[in-house]
Formats: structure tokens, sequence, C-alpha cells
């Protein structure tokens, strides 16, 4: 058997290179497959939809003992037939994050330090101000004397993760406070 210089330099490099991957733990040969048991298996599950833009995809969200382990998309869903773009896929983050606010923090005019409230004073609070916001600036009748029933002062934006029935309801609270600039995400 004739072997050229080339033909060496090859056949040592490929010995070389073999014995540096077996070292390094590839094994060509024969392998084990064998499943894991899924995290989710004793979760429940049920369906939401995903808060962040108007196109209103669909959600599966896995929860055990009231923590939420798993967030993906509904594959039984119409819209997004289980796909998700990257704020989709960060849900799981936001519910689980350590620095999500589980608290109602409130900050007074003028200052620089926040403080934790109940749920029932700032509800409260918000319904005194927007209260006394519309008794103040309501106007039942315009300058040609029609009856208008309407305030300037208080404006009102939707969310995109509103359904229908929840964006019909939010109109008429809205246009029963008297309300004349309400929005909604969908429609910006």
């Amino acid at each position: 058997m004739k072997l050229s210089r080339r033909g060496f330099l090859v056949a040592a490099g490929a010995t070389a290179g073999g014995g540096v991957l077996s070292k390094l733990g590839l094994d060509l040969g024969p392998s084990i497959a064998h499943a894991e048991a899924l995290k989710t298996r004793y979760a429940r599950e049920s369906t939401t939809i995903c808060p962040y833009c108007g196109v209103g995809c669909g959600l599966i969200v896995s929860t055990m003992n009231r923590n939420v382990i798993n967030v993906e998309g509904d594959p039984s869903h119409p819209i997004n037939k289980g796909a998700l773009c990257c704020k989709g896929q960060s849900l799981y983050q936001v519910a689980t994050s350590p620095r999500r606010l589980t608290k109602v923090m409130y900050r007074a005019p003028r200052s620089t330090a926040w403080e934790e409230v109940s749920w029932e004073w700032a509800i409260n609070r918000i319904a005194d101000r927007a209260k006394a916001t519309r008794d103040a600036t309501f106007t039942k009748k315009d300058d040609q004397g029609r009856v208008v029933n309407r305030t300037h002062a208080i404006g009102a934006l939707g969310g995109a993760a509103l359904d229908n029935e929840e964006c019909y309801l939010y109109g008429k609270l809205m246009r029963a406070l008297g309300l004349v600039y309400v929005e909604h995400q969908a429609r910006i």
C-alpha cells in the first residue's frame, strides 16, 4: 500500500480528532431513549387570553397548589393554534417574577416615597376622586340649551385584552358617567 504524504496527514488528523472527541464524551454507539414525567402531569389546566395586544391569542395556564407552573399556547384556539409571540411566551415570567407587585402601592402628590395601602382604601379613593372631578366639571346643557349630560375632564382608555362583552360593559359604564373621551386600544 502506497501512502502519500497528504494521505498520511489526513489519516493522522482524523485519528487525532476521533481521539479528542471520544475524550470529550462523544459516543457514536446506540443510545437508550427514555421519557421523563411531565411537570404538568398532575397540574390543573385552565384556558385564558393573552393580555398584551388586541389579537387575543389563547393560552393554557397550568397551576399546582395555586402557583403557576407553566404557560403555553392553546393548540385548539382558532386564532393562534398554539403559537405565541415573544411577549406571550414570557407570560410565565410575568406570573412568577419575584419583582411582581402583589400589594397596592400609593404615592401621594409631590411625594417621592411609595406606601402600601389596602384595596378597599385604593378603590374608595379612586371612586371619590372620579366623583369629585365629574361633579365639578359636569355639564347638563350646552350653550344652546340642549341637554348633553357630559364631562370633558375625564377620559377612559380600555385595554386590548377585553373581550366583546367586557368592552360593551366598559363603554356603557363610561357613557353612564358622562364621559365623552372613551377609547379602546383595539381602535387606536
